[in-house]
């Protein structure tokens, strides 16, 4: 049942790994190491970087900082377009482990599908080349819409184990979740709390209210009972441990109704969405 779900909870890839429910997201964070240190102490198991965000090495060095073993954390980082191509790919994760000072990543994603078709099936096959070489457990995409997924399987090459995504109650992407979850594809949400633009929804409010929780615990609680896996950002500590104080509840089918009418297509974006790319 969704209520037994805790901040131990994962769900099985593609691949057969398994991910964490719940993920720390990094994303202009300079100085993660106390943001990571909280999130390995309230529970997380789950750290969501990237090249762009370049902070890969602080990151690294709050991994080699805990207590914990590091297969029992799952680390994902991202390429950029302009690292783009099947050579300067293959270069793109090697700077990346280097930095992290890692043997391996537990999740690799394209980031963003701004290189055009050509570039964007080179990029894929070097993932799927440093996947079969050990460096990568998983491998997946971000920001894709149904056209770059099935530009992958027209090419003959293996479905991406995850799809990270913009997914909240006002941009719900739901022809790409049907797609995803069809095609076994998990999906991730990045800003699920909408970078804090809609926290004063009245509807939002109204639910929080009845849960005795705040609107950024509601819009977690909402990623993980849809079936997603939300990535929640902040460089403070007792918000990160804020986050994750979401599995004493559970938001019964008319307060998920209520969220879900709060969609607004694509102008319900607080980012740029990049689905539609050429």
């Amino acid at each position: 049942m969704i209520s037994k779900l805790t901040i131990h909870s994962t769900t099985t890839l593609s691949s057969g790994k398994q991910i964490p429910l719940l993920g720390l997201g990094v994303w202009k964070n300079r100085s993660p190491v106390p943001a990571c240190s909280a999130a390995f102490d309230a529970g997380y198991r789950h750290v969501d970087c990237a090249i762009l965000y370049k902070n890969e090495e602080e990151v690294g060095v709050a991994i080699r900082g805990s207590d914990l073993k590091r297969e029992d954390i799952f680390i994902t980082s991202k390429v950029i377009s302009r690292w783009h191509g099947y050579d300067m790919t293959l270069k793109a994760i090697d700077d990346s482990l280097d930095r992290f000072k890692l043997d391996y990543l537990d999740l690799y994603l394209i980031h963003e599908p701004l290189s055009g078709k050509a570039k964007r099936l080179e990029t894929w096959r070097a993932l799927i080349k440093r996947r079969d070489d050990g460096k990568l457990k998983s491998i997946g995409v971000s920001n894709y819409g149904i056209k770059h997924l099935e530009e992958i399987k027209e090419a003959g090459l293996e479905t991406p184990s995850v799809n990270q995504i913009e997914l909240h109650p006002w941009c719900q992407q739901r022809p790409i979740v049907d797609y995803c979850q069809k095609n076994n594809i998990v999906i991730e949400t990045y800003s699920p709390l909408t970078r804090g633009q809609n926290l004063d929804d009245p509807t939002l409010q109204n639910v929080a209210k009845k849960y005795h929780k705040d609107g950024a615990q509601i819009l977690i609680r909402y990623s993980l009972q849809k079936g997603w896996i939300p990535l929640p950002k902040s460089s403070q500590p007792q918000r990160v441990l804020s986050n994750a104080q979401v599995y004493d509840f559970e938001l019964d089918t008319d307060d998920m109704g209520a969220l879900d009418s709060l969609d607004r297509g694509k102008d319900g974006a607080v980012t740029r969405n990049q689905v539609d790319a050429p």
